[in-house]
C-alpha cells in the first residue's frame, strides 16, 4: 500500500516533522514563484516589477502588490524565521538583506558587510547562509574552465525575487524602477542586459572564444531582435520562451 500526500506548501514545523518520520521514503520539491513560462511573455514588465510571488503578482493594483511584499518581508523576518530555529534579530536581518539588494548582482565580499554590519565576516556569512537556506537570496558561484587566466571566483549574491529587491530597495512602482540606479542590476537578476539598444562588448568576444559557445543571445527589454554579429544576436524577452522551445525540441521536428 503506498499513500501519497501532496503539499502545495508547507510550515517549517511540518518539513520536520515529516522528514522524521518517513525518513528515506519523502521527496521534497523546491517550488519558486511565476517565471515567463507561467504569466505569459507579454507579461515580463510586471513580472519583474512585482516578483514572481503569486499574490504580488496578480493583485488588483501595484499598490496593492506593494504592500503585500512589505508585510511579506516583516512576517518573514519576525515569524518565519524564528520558527526555523535561527535566533537572529529582525531588524539586524532586514539591514543585511537590504545591504544584498544594494550589492545585487556584484560580488560577494565578507569583509565589505561584515564592516558595514559591525560584527565578524563569519557573522556576515551566516547571514548570507541563512538568506540563501530560505531561498530569500541566491549565490551564484563563479562558472569557470580550466583557463589560463586569472580569474575571479567568489560568487555573486542576488536576491531571488524583483519584487521583494524593489521592496527593499523602496521602489514602489515602474516608473521610480526606472529612474533608479540599480534598474541595470535589477534586470540583470530576471533575466540579462538592460539597455535601449545593446551592441557587442570585448567580453562578449571573450566569452565566445574562451567557452566555446556556438552563439550568444543578449537578452534585452526591447520589441525587435536583430544581429549583433555573425554569432551575436540581441533577443527581446518575449522570445525566450519560443527560442528556448525550439533549441530544445529533436532535430527532424
Amino acid at each position: 500500500m503506498r499513500v501519497f500526500k501532496i503539499l502545495g506548501s508547507a510550515s517549517p514545523q511540518l518539513v520536520q516533522g515529516v522528514s522524521e518520520s518517513l525518513a528515506g521514503r519523502i521527496g521534497l520539491v523546491d517550488l519558486g514563484g511565476f517565471d515567463l513560462g507561467e504569466t505569459g511573455p507579454d507579461q515580463w514588465r510586471t513580472l519583474w516589477e512585482r516578483g514572481g510571488f503569486p499574490r504580488a503578482f496578480l493583485a488588483r493594483s501595484t499598490s496593492a502588490s506593494s504592500l503585500w511584499r512589505r508585510n511579506f518581508v516583516r512576517t518573514f523576518l519576525e515569524r518565519d524565521i524564528p520558527r526555523l530555529g535561527i535566533t537572529i534579530p529582525a531588524e539586524s536581518l532586514r539591514r543585511f538583506w537590504t545591504m544584498i539588494a544594494h550589492y545585487h548582482g556584484q560580488t560577494w565580499n565578507a569583509a565589505e558587510f561584515a564592516r558595514s554590519l559591525g560584527s565578524s565576516e563569519g557573522t556576515a556569512r551566516r547571514y548570507l547562509d541563512t538568506l540563501a537556506g530560505a531561498f530569500m537570496v541566491r549565490v551564484l558561484p563563479s562558472w569557470f574552465e580550466n583557463l589560463k587566466k586569472r580569474q575571479v571566483k567568489a560568487p555573486k549574491v542576488y536576491v531571488r525575487d524583483t519584487g521583494l529587491l524593489h521592496t527593499l530597495l523602496g521602489i514602489p512602482a515602474e516608473d521610480q524602477l526606472l529612474g533608479h540606479p540599480k534598474v541595470g542590476a535589477s534586470f540583470e537578476g530576471f533575466e540579462c542586459k538592460f539597455a535601449d539598444a545593446p551592441g557587442t562588448t570585448r567580453s562578449m568576444r571573450v566569452a565566445l572564444e574562451d567557452l566555446g559557445l556556438e552563439h550568444l543571445w543578449v537578452v534585452y527589454p526591447g520589441d525587435e531582435g536583430y544581429v549583433l554579429d555573425d554569432r551575436i544576436s540581441a533577443l527581446p524577452v518575449a522570445e525566450i520562451g519560443p527560442l528556448t522551445e525550439s533549441m530544445m525540441r529533436p532535430a527532424g521536428w
